[in-house]
Formats: C-alpha cells, sequence, structure tokens
C-alpha cells in the first residue's frame, strides 16, 4: 500500500528546495512559519499506555508521503479516506504539541490543494458527498499558515454542498450516480465540513441544514424495533435493494451506523447548544449509542459487520465498526452528551480490537485485521443489500477506513477530553 504520489510541496518550494517525501523536512519548514500557531497549543499527557503515538508513528512509517493508497499503477484521488487519517493526525498534534504529525497534514493535503486553490482530481459535477471529507484538514491549515488557497478550496467544496442535489424534504443525495438516495455514510462525509464551515465564516443558518440532514436519516432510516439504523433510504423505492414500502436498504451494516455516530459526534463539536434542534441531535446520538450497546459483544466489547446477527453463519467482528462505536462512545461520554458509564465501555470496547483485532510483528509493525474493505448499494456490479452481500466483501488489513477510527479512539481515551 505504498503511495504513488511524488509531487512537489509547494512550503518547500518557497525556500527553493525540493521535498523529498519524508515529514522532517517539511517539520523544518514549518518552524519558519507555523511557529506561533504551535505556540497556542498546549500538549496534554496520555493516560494510558501510549497507543495512539504507537498507532500513529506505526502509520508514518507504512506511509511516509501520503495517506492514499491506489490501484497499481494509477494516481491517488482526493477521497474521504485521505480526511479521516489526516482529521485523526490533527488530533494527534492538538493532543501531543507534536510538530511532525501537523507537518503531516500539511504534506499530504498539498499533494492535491494546488498553488490556484483548486483541487486535483475533485469534480464537483459528481455530486460526492465523500469528495466534501477530505476538506476538513484545510480549516486547519487556513488557521495555521494564512495561504489563500485553502479558503478557496473550502469555498469550492461548501459551493457544490449549495448546489448538491436534494430529495424532496431536504436530504442530500449521496452521489449524482445514487439519484434520491440518503446513505448514513454521507452524514460523516459531508456534516463535520459542513459545522466547520459554519463556525469558522459565521454561517448560522447551515445549522438549520445540518441538523435537518441528521434527523432526515433519522427518520428515514431507523427501525423502530430495534433502533438500529438501515444502511441507505430510496426515496422512490425504484432500487432492487430498496424495500417497496419504506424505501431501506434490508440490512443493519455496522460502519454505516459508525459513520452516523462519528459524524454528530464531531458536528456537536461545533454545533450551537442554543440551537432549538440541539437537544434533538443529542438525542440521537443517545438513542443510537443505547441501540448499539444491546448488540455489543459480551466477550469482547465489539460490533459484527452486520449488527444484529452475530450468530448467523459467515458473521464477524469487524475493526471498522468497532472502532468507529468505541470512539463516539469516548466523545460522547468526554462531552456529557452520554453517561459516564460509556467511557468504561469504551475502554473495554479498546482493549477487545487490541486483543481481537491487533497483531505486531517483529520489527514494531502494528496491524489492524478485519476491517471490511468496502460495502455500498446498487452500481456495477450490483449491490444488494444482503447479509451474504455484507458478509462476502473482502477484509482488508490496515485499511484506512479502520485505521482512521482506531488512531480516533486511542487520542480520545489517551487523552484529556480538550483534543
Amino acid at each position: 500500500m505504498q503511495s504513488s504520489l511524488h509531487h512537489k510541496d509547494p512550503a518547500i518550494q518557497m525556500h527553493h528546495a525540493h521535498r523529498t517525501g519524508t515529514v522532517a523536512l517539511l517539520v523544518m519548514t514549518l518552524l519558519v512559519f507555523g511557529a506561533g500557531v504551535f505556540a497556542a497549543v498546549k500538549p496534554s499527557k496520555p493516560a494510558a499506555a501510549g497507543w495512539a503515538v504507537r498507532i500513529a508513528d506505526n502509520f508514518l512509517r507504512l506511509h511516509p508521503d501520503s495517506v492514499t493508497y491506489s490501484a497499481e499503477g494509477k494516481p491517488g484521488k482526493w477521497n474521504y479516506e485521505q480526511g479521516l487519517m489526516l482529521e485523526a493526525f490533527h488530533r494527534m498534534w492538538r493532543a501531543t504539541h507534536d510538530k511532525k504529525y501537523f507537518a503531516y497534514v500539511k504534506n499530504c493535503s498539498d499533494q492535491y490543494v494546488r498553488e490556484n486553490g483548486s483541487i486535483a482530481t475533485y469534480k464537483m459535477s459528481e455530486h460526492q458527498l465523500d469528495h466534501i471529507a477530505p476538506g476538513r484538514p484545510l480549516f486547519y491549515l487556513l488557521e495555521a499558515t494564512k495561504d489563500r488557497r485553502y479558503r478557496i478550496a473550502i469555498d469550492t467544496l461548501f459551493q457544490q454542498l449549495a448546489g448538491q442535489p436534494r430529495t424532496s424534504d431536504g436530504g442530500f443525495w449521496h452521489k449524482s450516480i445514487y439519484p434520491h438516495q440518503m446513505w448514513l455514510d454521507g452524514l460523516y462525509m459531508a456534516e463535520p465540513f459542513y459545522a466547520q464551515y459554519a463556525s469558522a465564516f459565521n454561517q448560522p443558518k447551515a445549522y438549520d441544514d445540518i441538523a435537518r440532514q441528521f434527523l432526515l436519516a433519522a427518520q428515514h432510516m431507523r427501525d423502530s424495533a430495534t433502533g438500529l439504523f438501515y444502511h441507505g433510504w430510496d426515496e422512490r423505492r425504484q432500487q432492487k435493494w430498496a424495500n417497496p414500502e419504506t424505501g431501506c436498504s434490508p440490512n443493519f451494516w455496522g460502519r454505516a451506523m459508525g459513520w452516523y455516530m462519528m459524524g454528530l459526534a464531531d458536528v456537536l463539536e461545533y454545533f450551537p447548544v442554543s440551537h432549538p434542534q440541539h437537544k434533538q441531535l443529542v438525542s440521537a446520538f443517545v438513542h443510537l449509542a443505547s441501540a448499539l450497546e444491546k448488540y455489543r459483544d459480551a466477550d469482547t466489547g465489539l460490533w459484527c459487520q452486520v449488527v444484529d446477527q452475530p450468530r448467523r453463519r459467515g458473521n464477524y467482528l469487524e475493526a471498522s465498526v468497532s472502532a468507529m462505536v468505541t470512539y463516539a462512545y469516548a466523545r460522547g461520554a468526554h462531552r456529557g452528551w452520554l453517561d459516564a458509564r460509556y467511557k468504561t465501555l469504551a475502554r473495554q470496547s479498546f482493549d477487545g480490537m487490541l486483543k481481537t483485532f491487533v497483531t505486531t510483528d517483529a520489527d514494531g509493525t502494528i496491524n489492524l485485521h478485519h476491517v471490511c474493505s468496502v460495502a455500498g448499494l446498487g452500481g456495477t456490479p450490483y449491490r444488494d443489500g444482503s447479509y451474504e452481500y455484507y458478509v462476502g466483501e473482502p477484509q482488508r488489513t490496515n485499511d484506512f477506513k479502520g485505521y482512521g477510527p482506531f488512531l480516533l479512539a486511542a487520542i480520545e481515551l489517551e487523552y484529556t477530553s480538550h483534543n
């Protein structure tokens, strides 16, 4: 999974040098223009065994030049997995005050954000919510460097949201190629960025729309019997996977609910407490946390690929949903949205991840196993949302969709709640 990207970093070009692909050189560069920002962030001490640093530094060894892996011979693309990992590395910088983590965020982002603020490989016309997520690190880079090109890129992504196709009641389509459909994945992809934009640039009306997205997903996709959420909803009931009465997909895929919970946890960081729908968002968070607790494996504290069918043949404990819910439990307990006992549950689940999913090679490389590689609905070949489909998707080791939440959970548990 080594990166094939070898572009030049603009920050280093300003100093008439060439980027070597190492984080160390970027740290030296950032000392020139980022010292004031670094000084404003106070480090905190880890309360546990230091897994966050181990996980983060292990990732830097595996991917020293770029977050984005790609198929052999194909260039990397601006994508949500990059956004997920860079958000985790931003949290590492905030928690540890170690400049190499900020340098990594900048290096990776600069491989896509051009000198004129345009974004390499990004196409607004596709209206992919997935392509909003990698914009989150740009807020931190803009604050740190005051480089105008980051603001241009941020505004470009915001323009996509302003023109995003919607369902009849205002829910974002997941992508143009999936018309009239809301997917839980999209709540993490778009809404934290949307909330950061509203906070950074004083757009109070945006909070109404952000709340609408989460509450519509709950309205359309929550199962009243279990409290769990279905993966997707087709307003037109035209997809083969859609229930003809409800429009919902047929199963409770773990990572989909993980995206929803992480998205809501991150949005609540920016959402005004005084907003009339703040309580409804917290209530949605609490109810899903409670529903997922009922399906938590008693021995390991983890969750299955198809959450509500743990004993069915082919199902397995899956790393990404387990890490996502662990992070959301810890974050919610720290912020007071969840009862304090959820932090204990999060610690138990994190320990369960270490025992169940993690191995360490002789050279010290930390591996996270049993991450579902990908899952979606529709498309070609057609994904029908069946039980057999979800458990049949390949599993990957060190897939970013598991590794990012694994690192976020470690940060949340090991450092103060103010990272």
